[in-house]
């Protein structure tokens, strides 16, 4: 059976989340379906995920605020609904804005 999710919901249960926790994110996998992940992630305005190893193929789709993506390629600035590849290579992510983002990933 396929699970249906309302994103907007998510988001803001998330945001909120983020708001209550010390580190200022909050992330639940939404779908996990060998090779693919969907994952929400929220962010609070400043807010961080470190450097980390990228999977083989990934995209970010980003419902809510403003985060940079930074890499070695170089940093991009991404807005609400906005879709960016994910660079094969070490990356953060940083929230610009309070923010809220889904990750699609695919991990072999």
């Amino acid at each position: 059976m396929t699970t249906t999710y309302d994103l907007t919901v998510l988001a803001d249960d998330h945001l909120a989340a983020a708001h209550r926790s010390a580190h200022g994110r909050s992330a639940e996998l939404l779908v996990r379906e060998d090779p693919l992940r969907q994952s929400v992630i929220a962010l609070t305005e400043g807010s961080a995920l470190e450097e980390h190893n990228a999977p083989p193929s990934a995209t970010l789709l980003i419902l809510r605020g403003r985060v940079r993506l930074t890499a070695v390629s170089g940093d991009i600035t991404l807005t609400q609904g906005e879709l960016h590849a994910i660079p094969p290579e070490r990356h953060g992510l940083v929230a610009l804005t309070d923010a809220v983002v889904l990750l699609t990933a695919v991990t072999a």
